[in-house]
């Protein structure tokens, strides 16, 4: 067989390969981009900036990985300096406006109003003042859905569309230094805390905004801080700290549930809320039937920083049943490259068979609905 002969059958067989195997490559890397796009999706991504331009890296990780939503901050906490993301009325308006415009996907806009002290939008920059939560407690529920109906009104005009509110956590330690001491819950009677937080969802819902109940499973009984390290609440926490997400979630509510970051050893002795699937998929999903999407806190709060790394803790709150991540970007440190790293980490656990692409499908299928449910555009 002569050298002619022997180039033209292997040009033919490496032909014949590529066209019984370049359709499988092709079509895998079809489903890789569809996976980073779903996986993009279940992101909540904080930032610096109170402007954005088509060069930002926020407006370039939004485009390039799908991101599900962002959160905007008034404070930057690792620099200890003002302003992060908010200054006044008219530039968080425009860089909001901004966003959504440079912005090939569909995101939340998401933001702490709860009233009180817990409020980015704050009375000293130019935003509408807002009882807390506990003094809305001392008036009627109608009162209570006023005030939801004004936070609301002003949300929807700067253009957010998901406000990580009400607190259902009920005042079960008054000292509590991170719910009680602020005045954060309506009421150490539970059932009174379902009322008034029910009432808190109807304002936001009546202009269209999306709420998130908080903090799952209850972190009104906890003795610290879960922002600084992590909380035991195994000998404080009580039975009835459930009830108001009973109520609510029987009488329908599907939106958002947030995890809180807390051990309860007496239901996982391994795991905080948020990494533990015993709490948000035994309890939350099984139990109280929960079908809307489960929000973790913030990851970069101490108590999962502290106890666990970047890349394990994410692993571990999708496979506990956490459908989107909140990476405030906001804590001790700041990682500009903090959307790529989550999503490049998910996309690897997933393709090692640690995270299964059924749990990124439910995830994704459960956002997808709340946004169309709610006209995110």
């Amino acid at each position: 067989m002569n050298k002619v002969i022997k180039v033209v059958l292997i040009f033919a067989l490496i032909l014949i390969l590529a066209f019984i195997f370049w359709p499988k490559v092709k079509q895998e890397q079809q489903d890789d981009g569809e996976l980073m796009r779903k996986i993009g999706q279940m992101l909540i991504i904080g930032f610096r900036g109170t402007e954005v331009n088509g060069d930002s890296q926020i407006i370039k990780d939004i485009n390039q990985y799908n991101i599900g939503g962002i959160i905007l901050f008034d404070r930057d906490a690792p620099s200890k300096s003002f302003p992060r993301n908010i200054a006044n009325p008219e530039q968080t308006k425009k860089l909001i406006t901004d966003v959504k415009q440079l912005s090939s996907s569909d995101i939340f806009v998401s933001i702490d109003a709860e009233g009180g002290l817990i409020n980015r939008l704050k009375e000293k920059y130019g935003f509408i003042n807002i009882p807390s939560p506990e003094d809305m407690g001392k008036d009627t529920p109608e009162k209570t859905k006023e005030n939801a109906v004004i936070i609301a009104k002003e949300l929807k005009d700067l253009g957010f569309n998901v406000d990580f509110a009400p607190v259902v956590d009920v005042n079960v330690n008054p000292d509590n230094p991170v719910i009680g001491y602020l005045g954060r819950s309506f009421s150490e009677d539970p059932e009174k805390v379902a009322i008034y937080a029910s009432k808190f969802i109807e304002g936001l819902n009546q202009e269209n905004i999306i709420s998130a109940i908080k903090h799952f499973p209850g972190h009104g009984s906890s003795t610290a801080d879960s922002h600084l390290g992590m909380v035991d609440v195994t000998k404080t926490y009580k039975q009835e700290e459930l009830i108001p997400y009973q109520r609510l979630i029987e009488n329908g509510y599907s939106q958002m549930v947030m995890t809180a970051h807390i051990v309860n050893t007496n239901i996982d002795p391994d795991y905080p809320a948020t990494l533990s699937p015993k709490f948000i998929k035994n309890i939350l999903r099984d139990q109280l039937k929960f079908n809307g999407v489960v929000v973790s806190d913030d990851m970069n709060m101490g108590a999962i920083v502290d106890n666990y790394g970047f890349d394990e803790a994410l692993v571990k709150a999708i496979n506990a049943g956490c459908d989107m991540l909140i990476i405030s970007n906001n804590g001790t440190t700041y990682n500009e490259n903090a959307a790529k790293e989550a999503t490049e980490t998910i996309f690897k656990a997933v393709k090692r068979g640690e995270i299964s692409e059924e749990q990124i499908n439910q995830s994704f299928q459960r956002i997808q609905e709340l946004k169309q449910r709610y006209g995110i555009k």
